[in-house]
């Protein structure tokens, strides 16, 4: 027998739960939006309710309630008929999930339509829980609490566009203006149009005259929220061959966005470059949602367009979270729960930020504070590739990090966590590497993240990612030379590869380097 059977209770598995998700954050409940759109009805569960949360089930049924009730007053039975089939599956699924908070909304077919009341009460029957038909200024104010909730500081005019309707509200900083709800959303504008595109042109220049949400957009950001919109932005990625295929954050300058936009108005969406990204429901909706971002930019004449993954849920979330909770930072919560779930001890996060910030204040960066936040995410995210192969672990983390659904920041700074990080776990060439990841980043943030990636490697093997030990050394720089300072009691960790290390770190600011030993 050349090996042993394998063991009924193998090591280590007596010591664990075997029905527990490991994977998963123990921290509250699991909660869930249902969304009864005029174009899709959605299911989202979220792992928390927290300032950065988590789907772990998203799910929709193109149901296209909104298709012909503005030219029918009615919702269609067909598609009433799919989304009342979706919300009796997604019951099932919230309930195998264990989970108790589910809120159910409806927007503007609903709201609408004369059957809107019947088929609302058929839901809440298969709900078995009440349905908020939202109002148009609502449906405004959460898609603005959904952006205050995907951006650091957003300053500009949300845009939501829906199958039957586009809201359209400012937000500065943490302020939510005014809003305003017309009927353009995209399954409405081919309904009142008769499928003509010279028709809806017109009914677009008249809803849009004269609004005050969009002469306040001169010289702002855009918003853009809702699905149309995204698949629009996809396309554009991959016709831009743009590096990274995250939406959330993902910036277009306003003539780069005028000049596609048009392009998609005047072709068959099927013959569209990369239109294989684009679900073929959402296609036929594609020129509708193209010619109201034109007309919208047109007027308005933003700084750049923002695509925003986050909408109506998200700012139902944010509307339930406590003060305190709510003026938390989602990209270092989002970053201490994958320190949570992925580094080898947790704590030692904690050790790093500290010397890093220390070393840091001793070189006299002109730093920002938004910097010195990107940089203490880094720190949280430096050990989550520990698990992989050695020779890949750079590589892994900075898929995991480019692309992980991080909220309250931009794609130069995604790109700069995940180089840090790369950096720490590679090297510091940038052979393995995206050329066209560095090109989202200015010649500072590059810089930045190099010279993190370079403390992080000395950090690290002197520390075997264990707390304890950092706090008990000082690393510093002076005008001529970058210190590590030891206790005699550690010695032996200032190794010959330490020692290396250090002495690239000092070579990325121009100085010499040296170990002193204290008692």
């Amino acid at each position: 027998m050349l090996f042993p059977a394998p063991s009924s209770s193998p090591a280590g598995v007596g010591d664990h739960d075997p029905q527990a998700a490991h994977g998963r954050l123990a921290i509250g409940s699991p909660v869930a939006i249902v969304d009864i759109g005029s174009n899709s009805v959605r299911l989202v569960v979220y792992e928390n309710l927290s300032r950065s949360p988590t789907p772990i089930f998203n799910e929709k049924e193109m149901a296209g309630l909104g298709r012909g009730v503005t030219s029918t007053g009615e919702l269609a039975a067909d598609a009433v008929s799919k989304a009342l089939g979706a919300l009796q599956r997604f019951r099932i699924l919230w309930e195998a999930m264990d989970v108790t908070d589910v809120r159910v909304i409806a927007t503007a077919a609903a709201r609408y339509a004369r059957n809107g009341p019947t088929f609302i009460a058929e839901a809440e029957r298969i709900c078995a829980r009440p349905i908020e038909l939202i109002s148009g200024d609502r449906e405004a104010f959460l898609s603005a609490l959904g952006v205050i909730s995907g951006f650091a500081s957003p300053d500009g005019i949300v845009g939501d566009l829906g199958g039957g309707s586009l809201e359209l509200v400012g937000v500065e900083g943490s302020r939510v203006g005014q809003g305003v709800s017309v009927p353009l959303g995209g399954l409405a504008l081919q309904d009142r149009s008769g499928g003509s595109l010279r028709v809806a042109e017109k009914i677009v220049k008249d809803e849009l005259e004269r609004l005050p949400q969009v002469e306040a957009m001169r010289g702002r950001y855009f918003y853009a929220v809702g699905g149309t919109w995204r698949a629009l932005a996809k396309l554009h990625q991959r016709q831009a061959h743009y590096p990274l295929s995250v939406m959330h954050g993902y910036t277009v300058p306003t003539r780069d966005v005028a000049d596609f936009v048009r392009m998609v108005e005047r072709v068959d969406a099927d013959i569209l470059d990369s239109i294989d990204a684009v679900s073929s429901a959402r296609r036929p909706l594609l020129a509708y949602g193209a010619l109201v971002l034109d007309h919208l930019i047109k007027r308005g004449k933003p700084k750049a367009v923002v695509i925003s993954a986050q909408g109506v849920r998200e700012g139902l979330l944010l509307e339930q979270l406590d003060p305190q909770e709510r003026e938390a930072d989602p990209l270092l919560r989002a970053a201490e729960d994958y320190n949570v779930l992925r580094s080898r001890d947790p704590a030692h996060a904690a050790d790093l930020i500290a010397l890093v910030d220390r070393f840091f204040d001793s070189v006299h960066l002109d730093e920002t504070p938004d910097e010195r936040r990107l940089r203490r995410a880094a720190c949280l995210l430096a050990d989550i590739g520990w698990r992989a192969h050695p020779d890949y672990r750079g590589e892994q983390s900075l898929n995991v990090i480019a692309h992980a659904a991080f909220i309250g920041l931009d794609h130069p700074a995604r790109a700069y966590l995940a180089l840090a990080v790369f950096y720490r776990y590679a090297g510091l060439k940038d052979e393995g590497i995206s050329l066209r990841l560095r090109e989202l980043m200015t010649p500072r943030l590059l810089d930045r993240a190099r010279l993190l990636g370079a403390v992080l490697r000395v950090a690290y093997l002197l520390s075997g990612a264990m707390n304890g030990l950092l706090p008990r050394m000082g690393l510093s720089a002076t005008d001529k030379r970058v210190v590590l300072t030891v206790p005699a009691a550690l010695q032996s960790l200032a190794s010959d590869r330490v020692a290396g290390r250090l002495k690239q770190l000092a070579k990325l600011l121009g100085r010499d380097s040296s170990i002193v030993v204290k008692d």
